[in-house]
């Protein structure tokens, strides 16, 4: 049961235990105060710290633990990753080998960017994980939402609401200005 949710964090109990669990801001603010939830997470040891990290879906969770597993990735980094984008649209980006959605992620730059393609786009073809055509596209309808006040969680979710038969940025754009307004 969900006692405190913070700002990348919530505090569940379970049975009289308190657990602290490190999230994404998409995943906090997708609970509320008193709910059950069921919920996936990580354990990350550190010689002096123990964090626990959690996700709503198991992919989620183990989209970040292959991403931990690269070299000058931490947990930190991964969260700011998958907050970057749905999690289908992240894994198209890496398989397609598109590095822009990952550098908008605070802390990685282009190195680390072709790292994590390099270290990933195999694993994601073999998952069945195609390039997808509108990934650029998707990203800019996102930017320029998010350019006019919406927030990043905001514009995904309108932009996964415009209809598939809608074509180009400036009309997707529009359609999920019409979706946020209502």
């Amino acid at each position: 049961e969900i006692s405190y949710i913070g700002e990348n964090f919530i505090e569940v109990f379970c049975g009289d235990v308190g657990y602290k669990i490190f999230c994404s801001h998409k995943t906090a603010g997708a609970y509320s105060l008193g709910q059950e939830i069921e919920i996936f997470t990580h354990l990350h040891v550190r010689d002096d710290l123990l964090d626990l990290y959690g996700f709503k879906t198991r992919e989620e969770r183990d989209f970040f633990e292959q991403l931990i597993g690269i070299s000058g990735i931490g947990p930190k980094g991964a969260m700011g990753v998958l907050s970057a984008g749905p999690l289908d649209l992240l894994k198209r980006g890496i398989a397609s080998g598109d590095t822009s959605i990952l550098t908008r992620v605070s802390g990685i730059g282009q190195k680390t960017a072709s790292r994590i393609i390099m270290e990933l786009k195999d694993k994601l073809g073999d998952m069945g994980i195609g390039e997808g055509d509108d990934l650029r596209e998707s990203g800019d309808v996102i930017d320029a939402l998010v350019g006019l006040g919406y927030t990043r969680s905001q514009a995904q979710q309108a932009l996964r609401e415009v209809p598939e038969n809608i074509e180009g940025v400036e009309n997707k754009v529009k359609e999920a200005l019409k979706i946020l307004s209502k």
